[in-house]
């Protein structure tokens, strides 16, 4: 069996372990699932009111957060789902169509 790390797009499916016997933690750190989006949220800073509602929404844990405040989204991992901009009391997040 490989492990997460050691498989790419030029691994063969025959290599491929089936799902189930995958038992490494955190192998979503290893891709980068920003391409996937089509929409974009936009963090406004001067909005924000670091009341840190939108970071338990994030379905990809793409909202940091140090010494109590939010920081920049992490765009890499983000899918543009949206959620973070619906949630947010003070419309600190702006979500638009991203031009690729």
């Amino acid at each position: 069996m490989k492990k997460a790390a050691e498989i790419n797009e030029r691994t063969p499916w025959q290599e491929l372990a089936p799902g189930a016997e995958i038992y490494e933690p955190a192998t979503s750190k290893l891709v980068n699932t920003g391409d996937w989006r089509t929409m974009v949220p936009i963090f406004l800073d001067e909005r924000c009111k670091h009341c840190l509602i939108c970071v338990p929404y994030c379905p990809d844990s793409s909202i940091p957060v140090k010494d109590g405040k939010r920081g920049e989204l992490d765009l890499m991992h983000c899918k543009g789902c949206g959620i973070c901009y619906k949630v947010c009391p003070f419309e600190a997040i702006e979500f638009i169509k991203e031009d690729k």
